[in-house]
C-alpha cells in the first residue's frame, strides 16, 4: 500500500490534493472498479468498446494476465480512479507499456488524472518498462490531452478520423509518449 500526497500547478498557483492510496487491484475490487468505469465506458467518449459493452467484455478488456491494475482511494476511502499498465507489444517491443485510467466522475477535475499518471510512471519504471505510450487519446477529450502533458507525455502522432465520438462524429486521435 502506498499512500501519495500530491501538489499540482492549477492556474500558477500550487494546490494542494488530499492523500490517496494506490493498491494493486484485487478481485475484491471489481465492483466499484465497474462503478467507475461502466459511465465512462457507456458514454463512448474515450474508449474503443461499444457503448453497451457487458460488464464481462469489460472486465477481459481492462484486466490482462501480463498486467498490472490499480485503484485509486481517497482518505475517505472512496474510489476516485483506476488505471492499468500492460506490455504496448510483445517480445521485443515489451520495454514499452501502455495503460488506461479512468477518474471517477465526482473526482474529476482535481487533477487526480495527472497525479495517477505519474504515480502509474513510477509503476512502470519499478516494473522495468523503458516508456509509456497511449495508442488513442481522443482529441475531444482535451481535460485527458492537459493531464498527460502535464504528466510529461507527448503527442508523437495523430491519426485522422480514428474516433467515431457519438455526438462529434469522427474524430482524431493522438499517439502520446514519455521515455521513462
Amino acid at each position: 500500500m502506498a499512500i501519495f500526497a500530491w501538489v499540482l500547478e492549477i492556474g500558477g498557483k500550487g494546490a494542494a490534493m488530499s492523500d490517496f492510496d494506490v493498491t494493486r487491484q484485487t478481485e475484491r475490487d471489481w465492483v466499484e472498479v465497474w462503478r467507475v468505469l461502466q459511465p465512462a465506458f457507456r458514454a463512448g467518449e474515450s474508449y474503443p468498446l461499444p457503448r453497451d459493452v457487458s460488464e464481462e467484455d469489460a472486465r477481459r478488456y481492462w484486466i490482462k494476465t501480463d498486467g498490472y491494475n490499480a485503484v485509486a482511494r481517497d482518505s475517505a476511502g472512496l474510489v476516485i480512479g483506476v488505471y492499468y499498465l500492460r506490455p504496448d507489444q510483445g517480445g521485443p517491443g515489451d520495454h514499452i507499456c501502455n495503460a488506461g485510467y479512468v477518474i471517477a466522475e465526482a473526482a474529476r477535475g482535481k487533477g487526480y488524472a495527472t497525479a495517477l499518471c505519474l504515480q502509474s510512471q513510477d509503476q512502470a519504471r519499478e516494473m522495468g518498462f523503458r516508456g509509456m505510450k497511449f495508442n488513442l487519446v481522443v482529441s475531444s477529450n482535451a481535460a485527458a490531452i492537459k493531464a498527460w502533458k502535464k504528466a510529461g507525455m507527448e503527442i508523437i502522432a495523430t491519426v485522422p478520423g480514428a474516433f467515431r465520438h457519438p455526438a462529434l462524429g469522427f474524430v482524431d486521435a493522438n499517439v502520446m509518449f514519455k521515455s521513462l
